[in-house]
């Protein structure tokens, strides 16, 4: 599973590989196992032949860089590869709301020393003290940061989780009413980097127009599901699958959760809605008996082809 293909100055949930060793990854892959597209993956788990030492490559939310720089690497070595895309953000300059959060709080130059704000009934409160201004040192700190494996290492990084735990299960414009008064409390505009966003609709075309790849499901707004009544679950793959399908002219029907993020009344609206998969974010090997809505997947990190090929042993090993 991949998010980004990419040398961001942070990445603080390390979803970004930087595109020479993402190169090195396909050539592994393409040498040293079967890669095969999702939808081939999916049919094996269905008539339960799935074999040994085969790999099938996902990215999930949209990213631009997905088909300015991922593809053609990909298409070099006629590796396929399905991407998953949250629709809301396609054609647009906005960023991934977590991205935009992220800019602010943790490398904003100057901020505040208070911080009180209202999210879903929790006042979140905090005092920045020295980290008002962003000094090299503490923005050096800050982009090292492994927010998934690490403690928050200053003021800002403890804020920054804080909001984005409260900020995660709320609707998109809620998220995005919050996301406007946070801008408001840093005195800052929406952030609008190139690097940061969406492929436009026409790049999206032109992925989905590829013989070798496929685009699936992510979400309209990319909430987390489970958070979500079941009406609003099945809008939000729904309005996903209308939007891919005008824009694409394919009909998309394997899912990816966002954040993995699912419970049983997701799986019954992706059974209505006849999908014929879901992946999650769940670390676990797909095989015969693996359920079609709960497939795994394997989160591919910035290493060098040699850390690589250890990290895939250990997978496949189980």
């Amino acid at each position: 599973m991949y998010h980004r293909i990419a040398k961001p100055d942070a990445d603080i949930w390390k979803i970004a590989v930087d595109p020479v060793n993402f190169e090195q990854q396909i050539q592994f892959l393409r040498k040293k196992t079967t890669v095969l597209s999702v939808p081939e993956l999916v049919e094996a788990v269905r008539n339960k032949k799935v074999k040994s030492n085969t790999v099938a490559i996902t990215f999930d939310d949209g990213y631009a860089d997905n088909f300015l720089v991922a593809k053609p690497i990909l298409d070099q070595y006629a590796v396929p590869a399905t991407f998953f895309v949250a629709s809301q953000t396609i054609g647009t300059t906005a960023e991934f709301w977590w991205d935009e959060l992220e800019n602010i709080l943790l490398f904003a130059p100057q901020l505040p020393a208070a911080f009180s704000l209202l999210v879903a009934d929790q006042l979140i409160t905090a005092s920045l003290e020295q980290e008002t201004h962003l000094s090299d040192a503490l923005r050096l700190q800050l982009q090292h940061w492994d927010a998934s494996n690490e403690p928050a290492p200053s003021h800002r990084a403890s804020l920054f989780l804080k909001v984005w735990q409260q900020l995660r299960p709320l609707s998109h414009a809620e998220q995005q009413q919050q996301l406007h008064a946070i801008r408001e409390w840093a005195s800052m505009l929406p952030s609008q980097r190139p690097d940061y966003r969406a492929m436009s609709v026409a790049e999206l075309r032109t992925l989905a127009s590829s013989e070798l790849h496929t685009i699936g499901l992510h979400t309209h707004t990319h909430p987390a599901l489970a958070f979500h009544t079941a009406e609003v679950q099945q809008q939000e793959i729904q309005r996903n699958k209308t939007f891919l399908e005008q824009h694409t002219g394919h009909q998309p029907t394997i899912l990816a959760y966002p954040y993995g993020n699912h419970n049983q009344e997701t799986i019954a609206v992706a059974a209505q809605l006849h999908l014929q998969a879901c992946f999650t974010t769940e670390v676990k090997l797909v095989g015969h008996d693996s359920d079609k809505f709960r497939l795994g997947r394997f989160q591919v990190l910035n290493n060098p082809v040699s850390s690589f090929a250890q990290q895939l042993h250990k997978w496949q090993k189980g």
